[in-house]
């Protein structure tokens, strides 16, 4: 891709990292957060003194006279940062759902107890931001611009103008082992104890994991896996070239579906527009789709076409996470899930 600024339609388009495009949290107007001002997510990481710094993968150098300990940031960031013991006062982002419960995008998080700038696309209150008096804001970046994920454009100068220090992990064009890896060098920056029996496990069961995917692909090179992702009116197709958990499947083995590249200029790269009517346009003997509460899930799925798929007779569908939270403890499983789906698949397409 150019590394121009993406553009506006190719940015709300990544709210499915490869999925689905103008849904209505792509199109949520900008507005005050609904959440509730009780405090921050407990943390357990020691506490550290003297200066502190942290150099971004924008290449930028985030600083601070100590280390900050009024971090806010985006949802699926402040999910991993707590599973290192890192705790955070504010988030932004899939907190919780209509009905209040914490979004698959929060992880572990209690989203009762931190402040919720705003749930939707656009919507992130910098009033309620500065009120916090942070003293560091994190989020992920999903173009080579450096753009903030989930922080409005628009409005992006003014958060920054709040004083706090911002950090951007990029989970754009690049294998999950390296945000992976980046993350835990952030919680460790923040505190955590990254050599902890607790870390080192969860690290093993990742490698573990890893290994069981490579057999499991080795065994069965012929099961064709097709990352996918629901709206009304459209079947969104992944491509593997920008994802950060498709690209590290790739070099596994995992045999997965690649829509051309002229499918997947409009998006920018990402994936490929299909109507119902074209589900059936790439052959498939399993499905993974957005478990995120942006795009309809399967079995809200009414669509005839979609319940004639090979893939769907055979109960051979899955959940796909295309927004990981980036600890090794929340990754381990998404790639345990698919080694297991891949050991288990009949040869459907």
């Amino acid at each position: 891709m150019s590394h121009a600024r993406a553009p506006r339609l190719t940015r709300r388009g990544l709210l499915a990292a490869g999925g689905a495009l103008g849904l209505g949290v792509a199109l949520a107007a900008c507005g005050d957060g609904k959440g509730k001002d009780t405090g921050s997510d407990s943390g357990k990481a020691a506490a550290k003194t003297g200066p502190w710094s942290f150099k971004d993968d924008r290449g930028q150098t985030a600083k601070a006279d100590k280390v900050p300990t009024s971090v806010v940031a985006f949802v699926g960031v402040a999910a991993a940062l707590h599973d290192y013991g890192v705790g955070v006062k504010g988030v932004f982002g899939p907190t919780k759902t209509k009905d209040g419960r914490a979004d698959v995008q929060a992880g572990g998080l209690d989203v009762d107890k931190v402040t919720i700038l705003g749930d939707e696309w656009g919507q992130f209150n910098i009033e309620k931001y500065a009120a916090l008096s942070p003293d560091l804001l994190v989020t992920t970046m999903f173009d080579s611009a450096g753009t903030l994920w989930y922080v409005p454009e628009e409005s992006t100068k003014k958060v920054l103008a709040v004083g706090a220090p911002s950090v951007g992990i990029s989970v754009y064009d690049r294998r999950m082992t390296e945000p992976l890896q980046r993350m835990l060098e952030l919680a460790r920056s923040l505190g955590a104890d990254t050599t902890s029996t607790a870390v080192t496990q969860a690290r093993k069961r990742f490698e573990d994991a890893t290994a069981r995917l490579r057999a499991a692909t080795k065994a069965k090179p012929g099961i064709k896996v097709l990352a996918g992702s629901a709206s009304q009116d459209v079947f969104y197709v992944s491509g593997s070239g920008l994802s950060i958990d498709l690209e590290y499947v790739k070099t596994l083995g995992v045999n997965l579906v690649e829509p051309p590249a002229s499918a997947l200029k409009a998006s920018g790269g990402w994936f490929e527009n299909l109507s119902w009517e074209n589900v059936d346009k790439y052959p498939a003997d399993i499905i993974m789709m957005d478990n995120r509460t942006s795009a309809i899930q399967p079995a809200d799925i009414t669509e005839a076409t979609w319940k004639k798929l090979p893939a769907v007779k055979a109960g051979q569908v899955i959940a796909r996470t295309p927004e990981p939270i980036l600890s090794y403890d929340r990754c381990a499983p998404l790639l345990e899930d698919l080694a297991k789906a891949i050991e288990s698949a009949r040869k459907v397409s």
